[in-house]
């Protein structure tokens, strides 16, 4: 039987698994964050200006990859990224106009300025927003919150979460953060920041596939790519000494015909790979089709009442915290709303526990209560707590 088949009761503990983490500079992962910094951005010009969050949702971003032409020393871009994002918000108050579309560019343009680095805001990207007034029925949903009563779920929908981390997903995550570390990139400046790393682990071997956007002005020839390819290799083994598992960069390279992937900003949007919010990572930060998940994509959405985005957010926080005040040693929390109801009011709440000596009346009481703190749960999204 082939080494890579690896068949198994149901009920036996799986020694298999699979883990994708999408870096920041993903085309992906850039839809969401920036969705998330518009969101974030619209949240604080509400407060400042109107004294609470008012109603909307900017939760759709699509990412039209540029073109370019990157070559040893340095090449050029050929033809601009489109960002188009879409969405729904409060767009006028009693007369005073809110500049939604404004803010939705500028929040863009600041977090690719701070996190891209060699791509320019104002010639490698167009931002195109697409943001309209909000429905008549959720807008007036939404205006509960606003008179400080317990804000009504938008949508009937749901979310999960578990923790800890298995050792693979952590190994994904630390491998991830630390080759877009500041330190790492002064060490190594021709490591782009659209890195994605997957990680599978079997009962013969651990395997970690790196894709990873090398800066072209960084390299003077395929001689020079291999052995910085090589330099990346070596400082990952050094970083995870304890890491017992094979490391393969870029395997789509071919060093005979030169075609390596090379790119002038850092990232693959840059000629022709797409993205779009809610095609990468979870609010844990991975992509897990081991462990329960949700596909809702949280960037983006209202904080105060999407139950996409704070039951998900719920679900990881319940479930860390469950394991962290030592009711059980692994935990997985699956909570379900109904549009229109209370969002400390969920139709169902099923937490998991792994221990058999569990106290099941004290884990109810203490997700009982995180659940009544639902309502200020906007606050530690919005500070990015």
């Amino acid at each position: 039987m082939s080494s890579f088949i690896n068949i198994q009761s149901i009920a036996e503990i799986s020694t298999s698994e699979m883990v994708e983490r999408k870096g920041i500079g993903h085309p992906d992962t850039i839809c969401d964050h920036i969705a998330e910094q518009v969101s974030i951005a619209l949240c604080t010009y509400y407060l400042e200006n109107f004294g609470s969050i008012l109603h909307y949702n900017v939760d759709k971003a699509l990412l039209v990859g540029g073109k370019s032409a990157p070559i040893y020393n340095g090449g050029e871009i050929l033809k601009p990224i489109e960002l188009y994002i879409a969405g729904r918000a409060t767009t006028e108050v009693k007369g005073k106009i809110v500049p939604v579309e404004e803010i939705a560019i500028n929040a863009a343009k600041f977090w690719l300025s701070q996190n891209i680095r060699f791509l320019d805001v104002e010639n490698h990207i167009r931002i195109i927003p697409k943001i309209r007034a909000g429905s008549n029925d959720l807008v007036e949903l939404f205006q509960r919150f606003g008179k400080g009563e317990i804000p009504l779920a938008n949508d009937t929908s749901f979310g999960v979460g578990y923790y800890p981390y298995s050792a693979t997903e952590k190994n994904v995550l630390d491998l991830e953060s630390l080759l877009n570390e500041k330190n790492t990139k002064e060490k190594f400046p021709f490591i782009g920041e659209d890195i994605k790393v997957m990680g599978v682990q079997n009962s013969q071997k651990n395997q970690f596939t790196v894709a990873i956007a090398i800066i072209d002005k960084f390299i003077s020839s395929i001689d020079d790519y291999v052995k910085k390819i090589n330099s990346i290799r070596e400082f990952i083994h050094t970083h995870f000494d304890n890491l017992n598992a094979e490391i393969q960069i870029n395997t789509a390279d071919n060093f005979k015909t030169e075609s390596v992937y090379l790119t002038v900003t850092g990232t693959s949007a840059e000629a022709g790979d797409d993205g779009q919010v809610g095609r990468g990572n979870r609010v844990n930060g991975l992509i897990t089709p081991y462990r329960p998940m949700s596909l809702e994509a949280f960037a983006g959405k209202n904080p105060v009442s999407h139950i996409g985005k704070i039951y998900n957010h719920f679900a990881f926080d319940l479930s860390r915290a469950i394991v962290e005040n030592k009711f059980s040693e692994e935990a997985n929390v699956f909570i379900v709303s109904q549009i229109g109801k209370p969002i400390t009011q969920p139709q169902l709440l099923n937490i998991k526990v792994k221990n058999d000596s569990r106290d099941n009346e004290r884990i109810a009481k203490f997700a009982a209560d995180k659940l009544n703190e639902l309502p200020h749960f906007w606050k530690k999204i919005v500070n990015q707590a």
